[in-house]
């Protein structure tokens, strides 16, 4: 069977290694998915993101509903409980807690009332510690970010700041905490998937998976297993990126499903252009044509025209159906 490769991106953090480069182009071309060890990111502060995040799904119910997601208005941050997200129609088996950039009130996005941009909400009562260290984590994700998209873009025959010039110089950095009860007998009729097959929005995913697993990925019409491996990093392809390679690379179905009997703790990090940003598709050689696949939602990914914003809001809308209607200007 074939397994998502890992890649050392150590060669490329210290000298921007074109072997790395080609390694991560290949694997975005025919997996959607890589996996990165030696990335840079702070063990320790991995370990305190965890240790804080399973005190806060363990606290009472009516504790984390203090800070559920419609109390964040259109900066659509914090606690959803199991079923509160829909994929393609369907609960998910899992809660989570929302997290964007940390936006003042005079940020002009908010003040203009862009969805989705504004203050973040935490249990700060309850686990005081819990901000700062995503606050951090996300800090850090955010450079890595800026770094493996980096090796993107010169995998893509473009000089190596062109996603930074173009659409990431002010990003859309998203962060997920989620927690996957296990699939029981009792359960699994009304929530057969922690999350149901989908594909994510933007242009890059980086994944911190705990030790359960769960995680598969579609290649082809067979699904594979991604296992997780201490301090290694899921990486993936969004459907923006699929969209501006001309589908170079994939953007790939992927889902979870936790049959541990043990509760599964992810962190996803979604790094996505910018809001505004006027999204198009990087030159064709000649008269080439988008690579087209068949998608999981039936939909024609590159007849797409418009601002990131208003596909995120989109498909933010199918999976939240509160936050349809939002409009930004």
């Amino acid at each position: 069977m074939a397994s998502i490769p890992i890649i050392d991106l150590a060669p490329f953090l210290n000298g921007r290694s074109r072997d790395v480069v080609n390694e991560i182009r290949d694997a975005c071309a025919e997996y959607g998915f890589f996996c990165i060890r030696n990335h840079g990111v702070s063990l320790e502060l991995q370990a305190r993101l965890e240790k804080l995040s399973h005190e806060f799904f363990a606290l009472p119910e009516s504790q984390k509903l203090s800070i559920s997601m419609n109390q964040g208005g259109r900066a659509w941050r914090g606690f959803f409980p199991v079923g509160g997200e829909l994929t393609s129609g369907k609960p998910d088996l899992k809660e989570g807690l929302y997290i964007g950039e940390e936006l003042e009130p005079t940020d002009p996005r908010v003040a203009r009332g862009w969805p989705l941009h504004g203050a973040n909400l935490f249990p700060d009562s309850a686990i005081p510690q819990l901000r700062a260290t995503v606050l951090e984590y996300t800090s850090q994700l955010t450079d890595l970010s800026h770094t493996i998209m980096e090796a993107i873009s010169l995998g893509l025959d473009q000089e190596a700041d062109f996603f930074h010039r173009q659409y990431t110089a002010r990003p859309t950095p998203l962060f997920r905490i989620f927690h996957y009860p296990p699939i029981t007998a009792e359960n699994e009729s009304s929530f057969p998937w922690g999350v149901g097959e989908h594909t994510d929005y933007g242009l890059l995913t980086i994944l911190k998976q705990d030790q359960i697993g769960g995680l598969e990925v579609k290649v082809g019409e067979t699904w594979i297993p991604v296992p997780p491996v201490s301090n290694v990093f899921v990486c993936n392809v969004g459907d923006m990126l699929d969209f501006l390679s001309r589908g170079k690379y994939l953007s790939a179905p992927h889902r979870v499903k936790n049959t541990s009997g043990k509760s599964r703790y992810s962190y996803p990090f979604f790094f996505d252009p910018d809001f505004a940003a006027q999204v198009t598709p990087l030159p064709a050689s000649g008269n080439e044509e988008p690579r087209r696949r068949q998608r999981w939602d039936h939909q024609d990914l590159h007849a797409f025209q418009g601002t990131y914003g208003e596909y995120l809001l989109d498909k933010v809308a199918k999976v939240f159906p509160d936050l349809a209607g939002m409009k930004f200007s």
